[in-house]
């Protein structure tokens, strides 16, 4: 499995182009690799690991491509055994582990209020498309 992800999405040359990356994971290649990298500086569980028999365990790719498309496709843990070979009790541990790392990592720079820079910068896309007055009602919040 681990081998046929790569093939398919990480090697070069791989089967799947940066678009189809980009629609299938719903996000660019590079950030992918930048979160794998960051999860697993912090936490062991985002690291290769072999089992007694000496078996690679299941890869930090596989880990990480499992909880983004449970989250950005909605999928049940028990269907992503017939795709990615994991277990729904693998799937649905990875996907906290995973969700409990974004917090903790990205929460300073991406899980907060935006400050004055944030919202001009969002003010000014907004209205380039079309959208003016957009911030006072995001997610039902109103910020001055």
């Amino acid at each position: 499995m681990h081998a046929n992800l790569m093939n398919n999405y990480f090697n070069p040359n791989s089967v799947y182009t940066e678009e189809d990356f980009r629609r299938l994971f719903r996000m660019r290649r590079h950030v992918f690799e930048r979160l794998l990298r960051n999860v697993q500086q912090v936490n062991p569980y985002f690291r290769q690991k072999w089992d007694r028999a000496g078996r690679p365990d299941f890869s930090p790719h596989q880990k990480v491509t499992v909880a983004l498309r449970m989250m950005a496709y909605g999928s049940l843990a028990d269907s992503i055994d017939e795709t990615h070979g994991m277990s729904e009790s693998t799937c649905l541990d990875t996907l906290e582990q995973l969700c409990d790392l974004i917090v903790q990592v990205y929460k300073d720079d991406y899980l907060r209020e935006p400050n004055q820079e944030d919202l001009n910068r969002l003010i000014r896309k907004a209205e380039n498309r079309g959208f003016s007055g957009i911030i006072g009602s995001l997610d039902c919040m109103h910020w001055d």
